[in-house]
């Protein structure tokens, strides 16, 4: 088996010093609130946990799966919830986090969805946003970095469950 070769995109340099921006924004933007992280696995998973720890006010999080359907690698737009949430979100600050976002469609189903559990606000973070890739229309609050339409990889992306672990975000050259 070849290895795959990755360019790196996003240095951990980088993404570490952005990571430590949004953290003071969402500080700022919380002020004397508590923020309830809302990560959204896998991906999100490595996000969130270096998100929350740079976040200088009260935080709680909780975990939840979504998945959506389709044939190969286009999506049909149909989601399933594969993991809920464990606590309530009423009256919360809610703060979605993403490793990426492109289409849209998975945030704007789980946003529709989390609204009707009462929280008192609802606000989306990514690390990564693909903006020339929606078609849903969501507000994203918090981006790391807009990227070009590429295959990424790294800090919880990954390719057939590889590379996830990498500290920075790489582009997969397919030969």
């Amino acid at each position: 088996m070849a290895e795959d070769k990755i360019r790196v995109l996003v240095s951990e340099e980088e993404v570490d010093r952005r990571i430590e921006e949004i953290g003071a924004q969402i500080s700022k933007d919380y002020a004397g609130k508590q923020v309830h992280l809302i990560c959204v696995l896998k991906g999100g998973v490595f996000f969130t946990c270096e998100l929350a720890k740079r976040i200088s006010i009260p935080v709680s999080m909780d975990f939840m799966s979504v998945s959506s359907y389709g044939s190969g690698t286009k999506s049909s737009g149909v989601v399933k919830l594969v993991k809920d949430l464990d606590e309530p979100l009423d009256g919360k600050e809610v703060l979605i986090v993403e490793d990426i976002i492109d289409s849209g469609r998975t945030l704007s189903y789980l946003i529709e969805i989390l609204y009707k559990r009462n929280p008192a606000s609802i606000r989306l973070c990514t690390l990564l946003d693909k903006p020339e890739r929606r078609v849903a229309d969501v507000k994203v609050d918090y981006v790391g970095f807009a990227i070009p339409d590429e295959f990424v990889v790294g800090y919880g992306l990954d390719y057939d469950q590889k590379y996830r672990n990498l500290p920075y975000i790489g582009v997969v050259e397919i030969e």
